[in-house]
């Protein structure tokens, strides 16, 4: 895929109308006011709740990947970006879209990967069971 845009902010999707609308709002929001030139892409996995409608409603861009999995919807729309970068948060409304400054700075400067640290800034109530934050997350 050619890039023609700086940053592209992915989400993949299964399922998630109750709080897709929120995270593309706080993702375009972000765009809007910091002054990257982005996209929003929703990586949709089959979503037969009316996510994708939403997602195009709101000005995202949706690309349709058959193949099932949670890195299946990642690859696709890893694939499928047109940013030079790519950002990836669940649309669970568990990632702060509104707060990505410090991973493109870290980008620009030229990093290949950035990671978020939820133990180093929080966790909001209700984002991570508690196997995977207390077991999972801190053995990996």
């Amino acid at each position: 895929m050619e890039q023609t845009c700086e940053l592209t902010i992915l989400m993949p999707c299964l399922n998630e109308s109750e709080t897709l609308a929120t995270c593309i709002m706080k993702a375009k929001a972000y765009l809007e006011r910091s002054g990257v030139d982005g996209e929003v892409l929703i990586a949709d996995n089959g979503s037969t709740d009316g996510s994708q409608e939403i997602a195009r409603s709101l000005g995202a861009r949706v690309v349709d990947v058959a193949q099932k999995g949670y890195g299946a919807a990642l690859l696709g729309g890893i694939a499928a970006a047109r940013g030079k970068y790519t950002i990836m948060g669940d649309a669970d409304d568990s990632y702060d879209f509104s707060s990505l400054q410090v991973f493109v700075d870290k980008l620009r400067q030229g990093v290949d990967l950035v990671m978020g640290n939820r133990f180093k800034g929080g966790i909001a109530p209700g984002a991570m069971p508690p196997l995977h934050r207390y077991l999972g997350n801190p053995v990996l």
